[in-house]
């Protein structure tokens, strides 16, 4: 038995189901609001009918054909109505549906309506019980809708589930490389690399990985060094590593060649700053290129090269002066 689907553009105008011999059996039952309703709610027609018919069907329990088509009808009214996908799923199970048939109607209605809640915990639903099968699709179905809205939350955490629980992490990494290539700024991308080194089981983990990101995100930080989310990337690498972090000296060095470029250079001096609160000893190289930065407006008194740090990121980071005064108020009084 194939998924009851419904009606869809272009097929013939709908027939009222009062209309249809299949229902004549069935005596709608309305909404009931109660005797005084405070503000009742102006439903069309088509859609109190298909509402009074399925309040029929699901208060008999009817398991049939024709109730998991009403569904169909139902969810293309208001497809955020979990009391009825609830219904279908039992119906799906009952009847024996073919759920690779299902998989297209959600397709269907994600199409015009890809941000639902509802929708997402169904296809999980499916997809779990067809199992390994339906990896493959499931990961072109995620990609489809990322090539349209790159940060959609649903498709990415679907993506995360269908990996853990199904598999196919062998292409993974190589697809987040390719999203950042079309944008390096696409931050859900950059997540879900963090997610693909530290989760999959083919990698060998964070330290494994390590290495090779840590120079990956260094051209990308040269390549866009106004791109915060290659910086934060950087820093998760060395989770709970705060040793590895500062004596890495990739990361360091990163730091000077943007700030000797003198532009862009925003996150390059909150990692140094970073850096030097957790122990790092900066050398002259690193001084010089602080000083060039200073204005003429600048205390000739203050050797602090923290303090400086933040005086400098008062001026270029105005939205959070605040922030960089509160951080220089918490740096340790130089004797």
């Amino acid at each position: 038995m194939e998924s009851g689907s419904g009606k869809s553009e272009g097929e013939e105008e709908r027939v009222p189901l009062r209309d249809r011999a299949e229902w004549s059996d069935v005596t709608p039952v309305p909404q009931d609001d109660g005797p005084s309703p405070v503000v009742p709610i102006n439903y069309t027609e088509e859609f109190a009918e298909v509402m009074d018919y399925f309040r029929a069907i699901y208060l008999a329990n009817e398991h049939s054909p024709r109730a998991l088509a009403l569904t169909a009808e139902v969810i293309h009214f208001n497809a955020g109505n979990y009391t009825v996908w609830h219904f279908r799923r039992l119906l799906l199970e009952s009847l024996k549906v073919d759920l690779h048939s299902e998989l297209e109607f959600v397709e269907r209605i994600a199409s015009s309506n890809s941000k639902n809640y509802q929708i997402w915990h169904h296809r999980r639903w499916v997809a779990e019980k067809l199992g390994p099968e339906a990896r493959n699709g499931e990961l072109e179905f995620t990609k489809k809708i990322l090539s349209i809205d790159a940060k959609h939350y649903h498709a990415w955490s679907h993506r995360q589930w269908i990996l853990q629980a199904l598999g196919g992490w062998e292409d993974e990494l190589n697809y987040c490389s390719e999203l950042l290539e079309e944008d390096i700024f696409n931050n859900s991308a950059w997540n879900q690399r963090y997610f693909v080194i530290t989760r999959s089981p083919l990698l060998g983990g964070l330290k494994a990985m390590r290495e090779s990101e840590v120079l990956y995100t260094v051209e990308a930080i040269i390549a866009y060094p106004e791109n915060e989310s290659s910086w934060r990337y950087l820093r998760g690498l060395f989770k709970d590593e705060t040793a590895s972090y500062v004596n890495d000296p990739e990361v360091s060095s990163v730091c000077l060649k943007i700030l000797n470029t003198k532009s862009n250079y925003l996150f390059a001096l909150s990692t140094l700053l970073d850096l030097i609160c957790h122990g790092f000893q900066p050398n002259k190289d690193f001084r010089d290129a602080i000083d060039a930065l200073k204005t003429s407006d600048f205390d000739k008194e203050e050797l602090d090269l923290a303090r400086n740090i933040c005086s400098i990121l008062e001026q270029v980071d105005p939205i959070r002066a605040n922030y960089w005064i509160w951080r220089k108020s918490r740096l340790p009084q130089v004797a």
